[in-house]
């Protein structure tokens, strides 16, 4: 039996080497400072130079993939404050939390939850790196079409008696409706006091036209890795659909809020493109 090569997902090594150039070519004060997922990465030397790594005309999605990440981490030390210890990233990716801030990334157990393969080639590129994997950090391997991802979150640990911190970013526009649908009434069954953060994308017309040209450019590529775009909401209506689904309270986190919040002092023009928003909801 052949030996299986392991890679990534692009989408996750697209978002890395995105986090790594604002690093690289935007000017400081950096949103967020993650070198680590390129090293996880490892592309070709002349990455930069591919049509997704254009600085100029990426810098919107470029902005708002840094800014979802800065968002997340700022809520995960406001969670750890109020004593909650359980953080679920759903389709994690080349996430580098446990790597770059082990200092709070160990007030939790973080299950990181990805597809078998490409997780498994991120266990290995950590260990080639010399990464250690600590008890508090669990690699929850779910085939989506197969598996329930959250009978094996489970039996990775997961206490669902106890308030957690969920993750999904960058995950609701690749499911159907009724699976986002399913997802929410899932997770609106955490214990008291858990938060859901949730990125979504919105409907094309709802952006301008410079921004609409940069979503095609999106989905196309999308298409041509095999992993479409399925869903967008409206705020309003993804708000509605957490509430109806069971949690008790839900709110939109614009990119405008974002922009007010980690870009109004910048004056290079960077700031995130209006198509992905956020949505926390609570039980």
């Amino acid at each position: 039996m052949a030996h299986e090569t392991l890679t990534p997902d692009s989408t996750a090594v697209r978002v890395a080497l995105w986090r790594a150039l604002h690093v690289l070519d935007d000017p400081p004060p950096h949103v967020f400072d993650d070198l680590t997922g390129l090293r996880l990465a490892a592309p070709e030397e002349d990455w930069r130079h591919r049509p997704d790594m254009d600085p100029q005309t990426t810098a919107p999605m470029r902005a708002g993939i840094v800014s979802r990440a800065r968002f997340l981490e700022d809520l995960l030390a406001e969670q750890a404050e109020r004593g909650v210890d359980q953080y679920v990233v759903l389709g994690a990716g080349l996430d580098t939390f446990a790597q770059r801030r082990p200092d709070l990334a160990a007030r939790f157990t973080v299950f990181e939850v990805d597809q078998p393969g490409p997780q498994a080639w991120k266990r290995q590129r950590l260990t080639e790196l010399g990464f250690d994997i600590p008890p508090w950090l669990r690699l929850v391997p779910v085939d989506f079409e197969v598996d329930a991802w959250w009978r094996r979150l489970i039996e990775a640990g997961f206490d669902p008696t106890r308030p957690a911190l969920v993750a999904s970013a960058g995950v609701s526009m690749y499911l159907t409706r009724d699976a986002n649908i399913a997802t929410l009434r899932q997770l609106s069954q955490l214990a008291a006091g858990s938060t859901l953060a949730t990125t979504f994308l919105l409907p094309l017309g709802l952006v301008d036209a410079d921004e609409q040209r940069l979503r095609r450019f999106a989905e196309e590529g999308a298409r041509r890795s095999g992993t479409p775009f399925l869903s967008f909401f409206r705020p309003e209506e993804l708000v509605k659909l957490a509430e109806d689904a069971g949690f008790a309270t839900a709110r939109h986190i614009s990119s405008a809020e974002l922009t007010t919040r980690y870009f109004a002092d910048r004056t290079d023009g960077l700031r995130p493109a209006e198509s992905e928003q956020i949505v926390i909801a609570t039980t």
